[in-house]
């Protein structure tokens, strides 16, 4: 049966990795697999081409969308919705609430499988992780360490080695950008912050 998977963690806990060796599992026994990000995640622009791409060196191409785009047509266009198929998307975080929208509609068809951080660097909820939590079928999460050896819950945004708690909701970067802390470790790095104002 089709369903709306979201399969969230923070920074560094292998999302794109899992996505590219499901979209092989799915190729294996011969289903086609949609695979897509935002046009938002430009990381890979020097590239020369559009691929999902993983910190442990796999990669796959992709197609991307932007926000305007509406995913249901967009999806129907690439493979009329064949019962011997799946759509894969990465950076799931940066669709809008009509994209997911969208997407729950596909998976009346064949499976969506999503993949994404679901909050921010202030720990609030991505508007696109936000609907996924409220209508997808199966929510999973991919877990990862911090360095105290806690649970990372935390996508923390760091500039010069100091800790970011204000700024654009959207930031493209990697691990000089970002690091997945705990919430213990994120918090006190975050009153550390408040006291140097204060001082």
């Amino acid at each position: 049966m089709a369903k709306l998977y979201f399969k969230y963690g923070v920074m560094g806990s292998s999302k794109s990795a899992q996505a590219l060796m499901c979209k092989f599992n799915y190729e294996q026994v011969g289903f086609s697999v949609v695979l897509l990000k935002p046009s938002l995640d430009d990381r890979d622009k020097d590239l020369g081409q559009i691929v999902v791409k993983s910190r442990i060196g796999l990669q796959s191409d992709c197609r991307q969308f932007d926000k305007d785009t509406n995913l249901y047509d967009f999806i129907k266009s690439l493979n009329n919705l064949d019962k011997k198929s799946v759509v894969i998307i990465d950076e799931c975080q940066f669709c809008t609430k009509e994209q997911i929208n969208q997407l729950k509609k596909v998976s009346r068809s064949i499976p969506v499988l999503c993949y994404g951080l679901l909050t921010n660097f202030k720990t609030e909820l991505f508007e696109g992780s936000k609907r996924l939590v409220e209508i997808a079928d199966s929510l999973m999460e991919i877990k990862a360490v911090c360095s105290c050896g806690k649970k990372a819950s935390v996508n923390a945004r760091f500039n010069n080695g100091k800790l970011v708690v204000r700024g654009a909701e959207i930031m493209i970067g990697g691990d000089e950008t970002y690091k997945a802390l705990c919430y213990n470790c994120y918090d006190t790095l975050r009153e550390e912050i408040e006291k140097e104002k204060k001082d």
